[in-house]
């Protein structure tokens, strides 16, 4: 994963959520890890919240992100396993313009590397809706550090070589022009 160090680094604005029934900011070492490591990179912290698991409470914080100008990229930790509270993927989907299918099936075949065949239980995702990049990943530290230091980091870099996620930021909504 090739970075040329010869382009600018483009430093984006980015939301977290940290989906839970049981943390707050203090106790949520998931959320306060990936805010650390988006500041690591150069990137912007829009803002970091905590919401229940109740999907239309997480699908008012993705809409609010999608509608802010100010919000390039919103990212959520948790909720995204099959228990009968885990609705993040179901909010995300009443939103979604477009899925990244392949941020899931990436982050699973990485996991799998470390958890073996218990990455089945991540309903990982990512998509488009009104040119905001929207991700969802596990609650765990480890699953926010495979996402990030494996996926996103390199796919928010506009460095990034053959391609990123950065670069093709201008051409998301050139379907309304």
């Amino acid at each position: 994963m090739p970075i040329d160090e010869s382009l600018p680094f483009l430093p984006v604005n980015i939301a977290i959520l940290t989906v839970s029934d049981t943390r707050d900011l203090a106790s949520d070492r998931s959320g306060a890890l990936l805010a650390e490591r988006i500041g690591a990179a150069g990137h912007h912290l829009h803002s970091r919240s905590i919401a229940r698991d109740e999907a239309d409470a997480i699908e008012a914080v993705l809409r609010g992100w999608v509608a802010d100008p100010a919000v390039d990229v919103g990212i959520t930790t948790g909720g995204t396993g099959i228990t009968g509270r885990d609705v993040t993927p179901e909010a995300f989907t009443r939103v979604l313009e477009k899925e990244i299918g392949g941020f899931g099936e990436l982050f699973r075949m990485l996991s799998y590397a470390k958890i073996g065949t218990s990455t089945i239980q991540s309903r990982a995702m990512g998509g488009v809706a009104g040119g905001t990049y929207l991700f969802a990943l596990p609650g765990s530290s480890g699953a926010v550090r495979d996402g990030w230091d494996d996926i996103l980091r390199f796919q928010l870099d506009a460095r990034h070589k053959p391609c990123n996620l950065v670069e093709l930021m201008p051409r998301l909504q050139e379907h309304l022009r």
